[in-house]
């Protein structure tokens, strides 16, 4: 709401709802005007460095002149239109590109809105694929703890059960198994029992799992935890042996943020269904795949 060229925040605190906060006592918002490569500029004249890039989205920083120009050119086109039965060349160049830089295997793309819309389409897709083959037991999902996969419901049952924000809605989601998060550190020695530690749960749960959804290599809501290569090896590894498909969550990893283009490289693994999102944008709409 602008008021005499200045934002209303009287009217945000009264009627906005932001992320992750109480309604009833909110936190402080800062009112922002503009903002440029990384820098968010405040109404009050204040400069702020954007160390989240827009909760890890903005990767090429915030009003760079090719991906507005880009979007200048769409919008001048068309700004939206339906994708059931029709199609145009702007999403069918985009999905050959997608096509080309993920791993040779992820040949189909789904576009979806957010990432947590992709987290739920990749949710149905698994069991999805299970009842096309008449088998109807596989009806869970397997995941370690410390993970994040999104807001909304199906993205949250898979979210870590108990630090999580999602905790006030245990009993209404859907129950799934949980396995130990990764310990072995990333550049460290990956430690071996918890390849054994893991391959029980499988031999316990596989009949009645339809995927292993993971972060590859950094659960990031779950306090950075950069893991070691060799776990999501042997979680592909395991989703082979024991008929389990393999999501891999690279929405916030993905598109360089671990180093390599996808996270899935550093194990040199492909995974069954791969959910992007966030930098597929370059942070300047929301768009997932």
């Amino acid at each position: 709401m602008i008021k005499n060229n200045t934002i209303d925040l009287d009217f945000d605190r009264e009627h906005i709802w932001h992320p992750y906060t109480s309604m009833t006592k909110p936190i402080p918002v800062y009112p922002v005007t503009h903002a440029n490569h990384n820098i968010i500029y405040l109404e009050t004249g204040e400069q702020l460095i954007d160390g989240m890039a827009s909760w890890w989205s903005a990767i090429h920083g915030y009003n760079h002149p090719v991906i507005n120009n880009a979007m200048i050119e769409q919008i001048n086109n068309m700004s939206h239109i339906m994708f059931g039965g029709i199609t145009h060349n702007s999403a069918v160049e985009l999905c050959k590109k997608i096509v080309n830089i993920t791993p040779p295997s992820l040949t189909k793309v789904f576009l979806a809105d957010s990432g947590s819309v992709s987290v739920e389409v990749a949710i149905k897709m698994a069991l999805q694929y299970w009842l096309s083959q008449g088998i109807t037991t596989k009806q869970k999902l397997m995941t370690p703890y410390k993970g994040y996969h999104g807001d909304t419901f199906a993205a949250m049952s898979v979210c870590d059960p108990v630090n999580s924000m999602h905790s006030l809605y245990s009993g209404f989601l859907p129950e799934h198994v949980f396995v130990p998060a990764p310990v072995s550190k990333f550049g460290s020695e990956f430690n071996q029992a918890e390849a054994q530690e893991l391959e029980e749960y499988f031999k316990a749960n596989h009949n009645q799992v339809a995927a292993f959804i993971i972060e590859p290599i950094v659960q990031n809501a779950g306090g950075m935890n950069f893991y070691h290569p060799d776990y999501l090896a042997c979680v592909r590894k395991l989703c082979t042996q024991y008929n389990v498909l393999l999501i891999c969550d690279e929405i916030a990893t993905g598109f360089g943020r671990t180093g390599k283009l996808f996270a899935v490289e550093h194990a040199n693994i492909e995974p069954d269904i791969m959910c992007i999102g966030k930098a597929l944008t370059g942070g300047s709409m929301t768009l997932s795949a």
